[in-house]
């Protein structure tokens, strides 16, 4: 079993910044991918940003250029780093570990 605990969703004005965090505990191997999807109530749970141990990275169409993944694997954790944001991005932010782990979600709000 693998818990998943996200930090940093709340409240921010379109064109701020916001940083997300996420942190594994249990059965996690380092070698694994981490990363980022989100959702709101009209659309499915979509990708936002996945990155390997490695350092491979894969984002989201509408994120890329303004969000950045990163992770600490010695501590276990994911970081999503939030630029320019839009009233878009509002939604649910879930932590994801393969294959099919999940967060409980932190609410990312963008007002315009």
């Amino acid at each position: 079993q693998v818990q998943l605990v996200e930090s940093g969703g709340g409240l921010v004005q379109a064109g701020g910044s916001l940083n997300l965090s996420c942190i594994a505990s249990g059965d996690i191997f380092a070698i694994n991918a981490m990363g980022w999807f989100r959702q709101t109530p009209t659309k499915h749970r979509e990708l936002v940003a996945t990155m390997t141990s490695g350092g491979i990275t894969d984002y989201g169409d509408s994120v890329k250029g303004r969000f950045t993944i990163s992770r600490d694997n010695a501590k276990n954790m994911v970081f999503l780093q939030m630029n320019s944001v839009k009233p878009e991005d509002t939604a649910v932010y879930y932590c994801w570990y393969p294959p099919n782990y999940w967060g409980q979600g932190t609410q990312v709000t963008v007002s315009s």
